[in-house]
């Protein structure tokens, strides 16, 4: 390639397969899975989730009311940290779930305020096989959430339903969530 020509002048184009998540294989007792990308928190995320799941306890969304409370401000929705750290694990941990089984050990450890920033990593504590379904493995992890000052603000176990390699047959031209036939496929670089 020379400084004239641009990355479609190029002759030996390939397709090459993005991050396909973990299957059932892919998991060791023990392995720790620091997610990539820390979320900071704003005051938007909690008012809508408060908003739209009617949760009624004015610590969310009463300034004035939180205020005159032992914390001086308002807290962030539990519920939403539990669901953004769940989220936050998606990419290591369940991208190529079928189902989750169960959320069990709920702890919040600390307050979550607007402006923290939090990061999530995840233990796998316990991988096996299915007993009624041959086209998955049963995978539970300890999921911890920290805030900016390494803080820990949540932790919980959760467990789904992970493919195996042999049923998902990923590949490059079909990642996951792509329907077949979409976009550049390997006979268009031929």
């Amino acid at each position: 390639m020379t400084d004239d020509n641009t990355i479609d002048d190029v002759q030996d184009k390939q397709l090459v397969a993005g991050w396909q998540g973990r299957y059932y294989e892919d998991f060791t007792v023990g392995d720790i899975y620091k997610h990539p990308y820390g979320r900071t928190v704003t005051e938007t995320d909690n008012v809508w989730f408060t908003n739209i799941t009617m949760n009624l306890n004015p610590m969310h969304f009463n300034e004035a009311y939180a205020a005159e409370t032992e914390f001086n401000e308002r807290l962030v929705d539990g519920t939403f940290v539990i669901a953004l750290a769940v989220g936050m694990s998606v990419i290591d941990v369940s991208a190529n779930a079928t189902a989750n089984l169960g959320y069990d050990k709920i702890r919040h450890h600390a307050p979550v305020f607007h402006g923290d920033t939090l990061f999530a990593e995840s233990e796998v504590i316990e991988a096996r096989e299915s007993d009624s379904r041959d086209h998955v493995g049963i995978v539970t992890t300890k999921l911890r959430t920290y805030n900016q000052n390494d803080e820990l603000v949540l932790s919980l176990e959760r467990t789904p339903m992970v493919l195996k390699r042999e049923y998902a047959k990923p590949s490059a031209a079909a990642p996951t969530g792509w329907p077949e036939e979409i976009g550049t496929q390997p006979e268009d670089l031929e």
